[in-house]
């Protein structure tokens, strides 16, 4: 039976890439890190030791704290998250050595683009997204880096913009993250991360055809295609359209993780008959 205040590698596992994930917070020492320079989905390192500093930026969220093994260190830092007023704060059970012993999904750190002063990472690429263009932006939010910041500029200014300040370009030709062959940029992202989860691949193959007009790829790239092309209508200012498009990717990814087996039809069968 878990201990008040912790959550289960699997418990956590089925969180990781939803949008109600708490905030991971991985809290290993510099000699920790170093040994396995890997984190949870979605987590961001912090120092330990200073806890009474930064404590207070995750007031009223709910907050996953990593240590090594699930000891002393990570409780600690629980219990001063909970005195900063997080509306919860729970320990991994196990830690991170539990989380890799799993074999659950751990991003490389060297994979990363550096981060600006306030630990978020940047990103640029051209405006009016339609569909890898959103897709990426919710990968990294849900899987990566969940404050990640998007900026839209038209494709003359993305190597400027990236230059002048320290951005990431991505899906734009010539960038390290962009298409690769008939591959597209979600598709790097995802082998570059090492992110092997068998939703977010199946779903790969989806954005796949709808962004490289391979609508024979997958049943659902039509309709991916078009709820696309939908949005880009329904916005006309970039951060909008992705904030709806987040949304639009979380329902596909929970219907490929939890709901491919279901049918609908209609009329409806009337209970205790067979359809």
């Amino acid at each position: 039976m878990s201990s008040i205040n912790t959550i289960s590698p699997e418990k956590l596992a089925r969180l990781v890439g939803v949008a109600h994930c708490p905030t991971l917070i991985d809290v290993r020492v510099d000699d920790e890190w170093r040994a396995d320079p890997r984190f949870i989905p979605g987590a961001v390192r912090c120092a330990a030791d200073s806890v009474g500093q930064w404590g207070g930026a995750f007031a009223e969220r709910a907050v996953v704290v990593i240590d090594q093994e699930g000891g002393a260190l990570g409780a600690g830092v629980a219990a001063w998250l909970r005195c900063a007023r997080a509306s919860s704060a729970d320990l991994l059970t196990g830690g991170h050595l539990a989380w890799a012993q799993a074999k659950r999904p751990l991003v490389p750190g060297a994979k990363l683009p550096p981060r600006d002063a306030r630990g978020r990472t940047v990103w640029v690429t051209r405006s009016r997204p339609k569909v890898d263009r959103i897709a990426c932006p919710w990968l990294i939010r849900r899987f990566v880096d969940p404050s990640a910041v998007f900026l839209f500029v038209s494709a003359a200014d993305v190597q400027g913009v990236a230059e002048r300040f320290s951005a990431t370009p991505f899906d734009i030709d010539g960038a390290f993250w962009s298409h690769r062959g008939e591959r597209c940029t979600f598709d790097t992202m995802l082998d570059e991360w090492d992110l092997e989860i068998e939703p977010l691949r199946k779903l790969a193959v989806i954005v796949r055809g709808a962004d490289t007009a391979r609508l024979d790829l997958a049943p659902e790239a039509a309709g991916l295609l078009a709820a696309s092309l939908g949005l880009s209508r329904m916005y006309t200012d970039d951060l909008e359209q992705l904030e709806g498009g987040m949304r639009l990717y979380d329902a596909f990814y929970r219907w490929q993780r939890d709901a491919t087996d279901e049918p609908h039809s209609w009329p409806a069968t009337k209970a205790g008959k067979a359809p």
